[in-house]
């Protein structure tokens, strides 16, 4: 499968992005996270959803200003961030994978990645 990730630009402090995952070549597999990275660190789980239906789970750093959500007519799952601030600053990925529930918060339960978005938070 291959994903597609869309959306990214500069926002200022408080605003919003909706990010948009696409997936071609096959559908998504059990779920689709997004995670984040910036310079120098490792890359950072920001929330998954499962494809098929179930429990959407959150980063404590990002939960109640993120939601993610899924239109599976369209083959793309969404990434809605409210309330962005500068710390939000990244590159964002989509990826998806068979992960488990030991996984989910992990890059190594996700098999495939988009090629990120950078959301640039700034004034």
């Amino acid at each position: 499968v291959q994903l597609q990730a869309s959306g990214g630009g500069l926002v200022q402090p408080g605003g919003s992005l909706r990010l948009s995952c696409a997936a071609s070549g096959r559908t998504f597999g059990r779920y689709v996270g997004w995670f984040r990275q910036t310079p120098g660190k490792e890359r950072e789980f920001v929330g998954t959803i499962p494809w098929n239906g179930g429990n959407t789970y959150y980063a404590d750093s990002v939960k109640g200003r993120v939601t993610i959500s899924r239109d599976n007519a369209k083959n793309t799952v969404y990434l809605q961030l409210n309330s962005l601030e500068p710390e939000d600053t990244a590159v964002y990925y989509c990826a998806t994978g068979n992960a488990i529930l030991s996984t989910i918060r992990l890059a190594r339960g996700y098999s495939s990645w988009g090629q990120g978005t950078l959301v640039t938070v700034s004034s």
